[in-house]
Formats: structure tokens, sequence, C-alpha cells
């Protein structure tokens, strides 16, 4: 019986270069913050120094101290329970399981319905970070990309979470990787997303293509839902391919319909 071959798209994520010299350990005022959020339990809802002393081993007045600067950059609140910054954070990964939980079944349907290996990312900081992926199951050559890899800027999939980002400083910290003569071209390619809600991908590879629409939770950009194919099976120009863009337009519209519920 003869196996379709796999054919990945898109680089890996590249192994993080080791710190130089004595900064390969644990930074000590971040270790002893994680430490001391992580009292935090279903009997522990307050901190106090006392507590958080006689926990941690640390002296009061140390104690005070570093709960005081977690209030202040608000992982506290006033009362030293979680605060507006772990609230913040724990909407973001609640948001993100419902995603990954319900999307699936989503994605099969679609993937059957347009032929076509369907891919869901997160935003990380230099690109999409490919999260979910549901295979194709026809034809003789499989378009995949391994879990875990991070997409190019041009990727169809960091286009899109890039061009309904509501935070600018991340969209700029993004396109700083460009060098300057193609930023306005890229910027320009993130304003059509906006426009007509899909953003292709732009990776000069001869014969693949790709496309992607914006997953929302109360209106912000929580992932991007992708389609991978030929050249020939998403191209703006055949009828076939606008249909399986309207396809993926309704799956990622179903998908945000229900995490916005």
């Amino acid at each position: 019986m003869n196996k379709r071959p796999d054919v990945p798209v898109g680089p890996e994520q590249s192994a993080a270069a080791p710190l130089p010299g004595n900064d390969r350990g644990p930074i000590q005022s971040i270790d002893r913050a994680a430490n001391i959020l992580a009292l935090f339990d279903e009997n522990t809802r307050t901190l106090t120094p006392p507590l958080v002393s006689e926990r941690l081993g640390l002296n009061r007045t140390t104690a005070h101290r570093y709960l005081q600067a977690l209030q202040s950059a608000g992982f506290l609140s006033p009362a030293l329970s979680p605060g507006p910054l772990l609230d913040q954070l724990s909407a973001l990964v609640s948001t993100r399981q419902q995603i990954v939980t319900l999307a699936p079944t989503i994605m099969r349907h679609l993937s059957d319905e347009t032929g076509l290996t369907v891919v869901l990312s997160f935003l990380g900081r230099s690109g999409a970070i490919v999260t979910l992926v549901e295979e194709a199951t026809v034809g003789t050559i499989l378009l995949t990309v391994p879990v875990g890899t991070v997409l190019e800027l041009k990727a169809a999939q960091s286009r899109i979470l890039l061009a309904f980002q509501s935070d600018p400083d991340t969209v700029s910290r993004a396109l700083a990787a460009l060098p300057p003569a193609e930023l306005p071209a890229e910027q320009a390619a993130l304003a059509r997303a906006r426009r007509e809600r899909v953003a292709w991908a732009d990776l000069n590879r001869m014969g693949l293509a790709s496309v992607a629409a914006p997953i929302f939770s109360d209106h912000d950009v929580q992932a991007a839902m992708g389609l991978l194919g030929t050249t020939t099976m998403l191209s703006t120009d055949d009828e076939g391919a606008r249909n399986r863009v309207a396809l993926l337009s309704d799956a990622a519209s179903e998908l945000s319909s229900l995490i916005s519920t």
C-alpha cells in the first residue's frame, strides 16, 4: 500500500541559543516572584508578608517588598489577592483552551469539504505558531506543517493575526524584522487583509499557496485558521478556490461565534 509523501510547509522553530556565561541559571527575583504567586490555591486567596515569609523562608521585610512590587505590576490587587494582570492572563488561557477544544471538529469538516490541510495558529513574538493541524485525507500528495512551527511574517496566518492585532507595539515589533524596503508592501498586505478579512501568503514557493481567516473573541483576534494547498486549488482567479476561501471564512466565523458566547 503506497503512502502519500508528506511535504512540510514552512521553517521549523529554531532552538534558542544558550545564554552566555553565568546567565544560564534562573533570575532570583523572577524565581521568587513566581514562587510567591504559586502560593495561591483554593485555600489561599490572599497573601500576607507573614504567610509568604513562613512558606518560602524569606524574612518579612523581603516578603513585604516583593508583595508591593507584584501589586504595582498588576499581579496582585490592593488586597493582595490575584490582580488584574492575572485575570487578563487567565482569560487569555481560558479562551485559548476553548479554541483548542472546539476547533478540531470544525477544522476536520473544513478539510473534508475543501480537500486541503487546515491549520490553526496563535500569534507568537515573531510570527504565527502552528498549534493544530487537520491533514487532508484525499489526494496523492499531502501538504502539511509540523505543530510548533513558527511561520514567517509573510505567511497567511501571521499576516491575518497582525492585520487585526489591537496592540500597535506588537505589530511594530514584528515588522521591525523586515528590511526597510519591504515594509511598505507588507503594510499594504495587512491593510488588504483587514479589508477582505482574509490574508494570502507571499512566500515565493513554486506551486504552493495558503490563505487564512481570523478567529475573534469579544472583537479581539485570538487565532488564525488557514488552508494549505497548491496554487491550482487556491487561485484567486478560480471559482473553486473562491468557494474554498468562502468555506474557510464560514468555519472561522463559526468558531468565533462559539468562543464568544
